[in-house]
């Protein structure tokens, strides 16, 4: 019999566990071996077209693909940012077609959905493949199913296969610019902004905005500090201006602010030092430095493998403005004058302050808005003192009187630079 009938309890305790350790290495190698990628046919040649949206629906309708992007940083694999219904979505598979033999791969991938949904339905996730050993595919296809016609898929180029050297020290992510956005000279301000505090690349995932801000931006990207992703979401997905599901009917939140976040993570994640994860009304505000680059090399050398560094956000009320900084060319431009408005609100008791990050993005798996889901290496916060964010908008304690409220300058110190070039800007765009 087995573990024979009358051996001592302690032999039937042994033989029980041996057992279950058995049953247990049994099905996690089974399980290993159901993701690992087979060959289902040879001798294709691979085809070339590729999906060029940066929003591709599958043919399950519940399953958006947003970029695949290879990483190595733990296995080889292909990572696929998307967005899926977080309960209709059981399966999903790779296809790898392989050069020069024709080969196509089949690899099951893993369905990890962020854990920050916030009870909307869909949310981003993760599809994450192990790539073929004996090869280094470019491009990859998305199926449901491991049976098909890869030649019938939607066919996409995979990102960050080739190492680069990180071109630029600091990009801003901004996600999303929507409703007809139009808050001008607010924008300039803050671009120039991050220009000063040494800012090369800003990346925005715009669904909508006026004709003039489209004016503005087309500058900026002929300057060459603007990437424009055309985020069409709405287009596939119904979207709440909300963070959090209200029983609306919506399907995603923020118009997938979260999906942009983690794909501008990994689109510059080759060629960004750092990025800055931050809406176009903040600005991270140094105020023992005089730029980004000496309080990061500070804060690196203080928090030694930190790779996220996170940063209180702190209000400045649009409705209380002084009267410094009036400047009459600009108030023909729609938008607020950050000059204006140098008092911010006290802190609230028992509320924490929201915070925004400064990520290397090479130690982040996965973010959210205001802080990263998976990382390597630790989270930082920044001392107030250290560094705040400006966040010029309406105010969240508007019943404050303006006695109640912080004068804070700190924005001043970069009035020159500031209003020279923004008046640059201005002239060639707007006025």
């Amino acid at each position: 019999k087995l573990c024979g009938g009358k051996k001592s309890y302690f032999a039937a305790v042994v033989c029980i566990i041996t057992l279950a350790s058995v049953v247990t290495i049994s099905y996690l190698k089974s399980q290993r071996l159901s993701v690992l990628p087979k060959i289902i046919q040879e001798g294709r040649k691979c085809r070339r077209e590729i999906a060029n949206n940066i929003i591709t629906p599958l043919k399950d309708n519940k399953t958006l693909i947003i970029a695949p992007y290879f990483d190595s940083r733990e296995s080889k694999v292909t990572r696929v940012i998307g967005i899926v219904h977080h309960e209709d979505v059981k399966e999903l598979y790779c296809w790898f077609c392989c050069q020069p033999h024709g080969k196509v791969y089949v690899s099951k991938s893993k369905i990890d959905v962020h854990s920050d949904r916030f009870g909307f339905p869909y949310g981003t996730a993760d599809i994450v493949c192990l790539e073929p050993p004996d090869c280094d595919p470019t491009h990859v296809s998305i199926h449901w199913s491991p049976h098909g016609n890869i030649d019938q898929l939607p066919r996409f180029e995979i990102k960050n296969r080739k190492a680069e050297t990180s071109s630029v020290d600091f990009t801003v992510c901004i996600s999303a610019m929507f409703g007809n956005y139009n808050n001008v000279l607010q924008f300039i301000q803050s671009m120039e902004m991050y220009k000063i505090l040494g800012v090369q690349k800003v990346v925005i995932y715009k669904n909508s905005c006026s004709q003039l801000m489209e004016k503005v931006l087309k500058f900026y990207i002929e300057e060459g500090t603007v990437e424009i992703i055309p985020w069409p979401i709405n287009s596939h997905l119904k979207v709440s201006t909300k963070w959090h599901f209200m029983q609306d009917g919506t399907h995603i939140g923020y118009y997938g602010q979260i999906t942009a976040l983690n794909d501008c993570v990994y689109r510059n994640m080759l060629r960004s030092k750092f990025v800055i994860l931050n809406d176009a009304d903040e600005i991270i505000l140094p105020l023992k430095h005089p730029d980004w680059k000496t309080m990061m090399q500070s804060l690196q050398e203080q928090n030694p493998g930190t790779g996220v560094f996170l940063f209180e956000n702190h209000i400045f009320p649009e409705t209380i403005s002084t009267h410094t900084f009036n400047i009459s060319s600009w108030n023909t431009v729609p938008g607020v004058n950050i000059l204006q408005h140098v008092h911010r609100e006290p802190d609230r008791k028992d509320v924490i302050n929201p915070k925004k990050m400064i990520i290397d993005p090479r130690k982040v798996v996965q973010t959210s808005v205001h802080s990263v889901l998976r990382a390597y290496g630790n989270s930082v916060s920044v001392p107030v003192d250290v560094a705040l964010i400006y966040h010029c908008r309406v105010p969240l304690q508007g019943n404050l009187p303006r006695e109640s409220l912080i004068r804070d300058t700190t924005l001043w110190r970069y009035n020159s630079s500031l209003i020279m070039n923004v008046n640059k800007v201005l002239y060639q765009t707007v006025l």
